[in-house]
């Protein structure tokens, strides 16, 4: 019999959860779903903008959002429940601190995200998860669309739109979290592979600047990105690359960065953007590749990587790998770590050429 890693944790839900025995506990994690859908639908109503500058009845809550009172009212109890929102002893309702991030106009809003993750191109795909698993094929998102998942995002604008938009604001609070740990100061010249609108690479050059940019991505989103950084004073210093990384990568820059891009692919074909990667980086060996990714961390832990693996899993056959994954995958491609990520996070792993 094997050995316990670690001992288990408790289940994520009301106050007590972890206490009960495990049938209740089982009860408990099916409602995981119910609770999702009541954060979209309060969401998608817009319920923590108008309450935003104060506690509403539920009548007049009703008539601001555009809803029908009575099934408003038991929404809203629901929500409550898990601590989204407050009834007072009046009967109004109000913001609590776990609703304030669903404003629109909040510092770091997830309304973006969590409508996002709400979409049904998001939960649509998990009712093939059984006959994934079972068979061990491709992704299930274009068994059920009828299109790759991008492919459905051009289909499809507004859900694109959507997803670019949650994508966008994720990147950016992340973004900054992870530049904060990783010091790019001695780098002349950093790629960003993969990096749509040049947000990111920005802000890394506003962090530093004697550096100069490469922003790499798809001729489509290259010329959005011209767009979107016209009269940004660090962008003229960004020189806008369009290209495919399956192909080829630029050579010249001394750091290279692949951000929220490897989880994507599967090991075949990230490896396959790696060996481009060290082929551009040649003899340099000051040259260093920074990988920004979710890192699995130990198990019989809370670890959101291992829920956003089985995302990967559904919608483009990628995955979240843990350090050893990452060092063999890397390792294959002429890499060998430089530092000491931190697991079960959004971390950087930096790689030097070997």
């Amino acid at each position: 019999m094997g050995k316990r890693l670690s001992a288990p944790v408790g289940v994520v839900g009301p106050p007590g959860a972890a206490s009960l025995p495990p049938q209740a506990r089982l009860l408990t994690m099916t409602n995981g779903l119910r609770i999702s859908h009541v954060l979209y639908a309060v969401t998608a109503l817009g319920i923590a903008d108008h309450l935003a500058q104060g506690p509403l009845s539920t009548s007049r809550l009703a008539e601001v959002a555009g809803c029908a009172p009575d099934p408003l009212g038991r929404l809203l109890r629901a929500a409550a429940a898990v601590g989204l929102f407050e009834r007072l002893d009046g009967g109004e309702w109000a913001l609590t601190p776990l609703s304030e991030p669903l404003r629109e106009d909040a510092q770091d809003s997830l309304r973006d995200a969590v409508l996002y993750a709400g979409h049904e191109m998001t939960w649509r795909p998990y009712g093939e998860l059984v006959n994934v698993v079972r068979s061990g094929g491709g992704p299930a998102f274009p068994q059920v669309f009828g299109a790759s998942f991008y492919e459905y995002g051009k289909t499809d604008p507004a859900a694109g739109a959507l997803m670019n938009r949650a994508m966008r604001r994720l990147s950016l609070t992340t973004g900054h979290a992870l530049l904060d740990s990783c010091d790019l100061s001695r780098f002349r010249c950093v790629a960003d592979l993969g990096g749509g609108l040049g947000r990111f690479l920005i802000e890394v050059l506003k962090r530093n600047p004697g550096a100069k940019g490469v922003l790499v991505d798809r001729p489509d989103v290259i010329e959005q990105a011209r767009r979107a950084l016209a009269g940004v004073e660090d962008a003229r210093r960004i020189t806008f690359s369009a290209g495919d990384f399956f192909s080829g990568v630029p050579s010249g820059c001394d750091a290279y960065v692949l951000k929220s891009v490897l989880h994507n692919w599967d090991d075949e074909r990230a490896s396959v953007i790696l060996r481009n990667v060290r082929e551009a980086i040649g003899e340099d060996a000051t040259a260093r590749l920074f990988v920004f990714e979710q890192l699995i961390g130990p198990p019989n832990q809370w670890d959101n990587g291992a829920f956003m693996d089985l995302d990967m899993l559904l919608k483009f056959g990628g995955r979240v790998r843990d350090l050893q994954q990452w060092r063999r995958l890397l390792g294959e491609s002429g890499f060998e770590l430089d530092n000491d990520p931190r697991p079960g996070a959004w971390t950087v792993l930096a790689w030097r050429p070997c």
